[in-house]
């Protein structure tokens, strides 16, 4: 199937508790009414209810081998990269009551779950990996997301040769699996410029090109029609699948 479709869940299912903003946003806010819908059973739910393997940290592969498109190399990225990405910020918008802008001490302060999973790559390997960061659900919550919203798209800083950037999505029942993380840290250190740094998004569910490296900007959208070449994502516009569940 070439993008499934969006089937809501609570945001009860990522394990979040607390008091005030956050709390309203998932259980009174646009993000809850969202979540609450349905539209009809498919993969989608059947597989993202599951849980990847965890694995001790004995297991973890300390060369975590680099893949895909090239480091960034641009100005901006290069300029980002020198200072430990002291200005990076994250931006959250789209269809949000609460646009973000969030610093990478302000991401870490959302949340911080370690998890050692596997990274299954379309060509055929898989590398151990210990990641740690905030749950991309939480994250989504600060900004309340609209009733409309339907997915979010990952904006990244890595282009083609040609020029095209990288992107990649996920609807939101996907983004509020508990063990969705934006990761900052790759066995047990801030994740360096090849593996993805600042911000990397990493699905352990889902095959290895779903984890965006150097995302710069998500924004939630009510589709992906339109969107570059349709696709959902720069492999997906290359009739790679958009579930790319594992």
């Amino acid at each position: 199937m070439k993008r499934g479709l969006f089937v809501a869940s609570s945001l009860a299912s990522l394990g979040l508790s607390g008091c005030g903003p956050l709390k309203d946003a998932l259980t009174n806010g646009p993000f809850h009414s969202v979540l609450s819908g349905t539209e009809g059973l498919n993969r989608v739910v059947i597989d993202t209810r599951g849980m990847a393997r965890l694995y001790p940290d004995s297991a973890v592969d300390r060369n975590f081998r680099v893949n895909g498109l090239d480091t960034p190399s641009d100005d901006l990225y290069t300029r980002l990269a020198r200072s430990g990405f002291r200005d990076y910020r994250l931006i959250v918008d789209g269809l949000v009551d609460r646009p973000q802008k969030l610093s990478l001490p302000e991401l870490r302060a959302a949340g911080s779950l370690a998890q050692t999973t596997r990274h299954d790559c379309v060509e055929g390997w898989s590398a151990i990996g210990k990641w740690n960061g905030p749950r991309l659900g939480t994250v989504l919550a600060m900004a309340q997301p609209k009733a409309a919203a339907r997915y979010c798209v990952f904006r990244c800083f890595d282009r083609d040769a040609s020029g095209q950037p990288y992107y990649e999505s996920l609807d939101l029942h996907q983004a509020a699996h508990p063990q969705t993380l934006l990761a900052l840290d790759l066995n047990d250190a801030a994740l360096d410029p090849d593996h993805g740094a600042p911000v990397r998004l990493r699905i352990p569910t889902q095959l290895g090109y779903k984890s965006a490296k150097w995302v710069s900007r998500i924004e939630l959208v009510a589709t992906l029609d339109g969107l570059y070449g349709g696709g959902g994502g720069y492999w997906e516009d290359q009739n790679y699948d958009w579930y790319a569940g594992i």
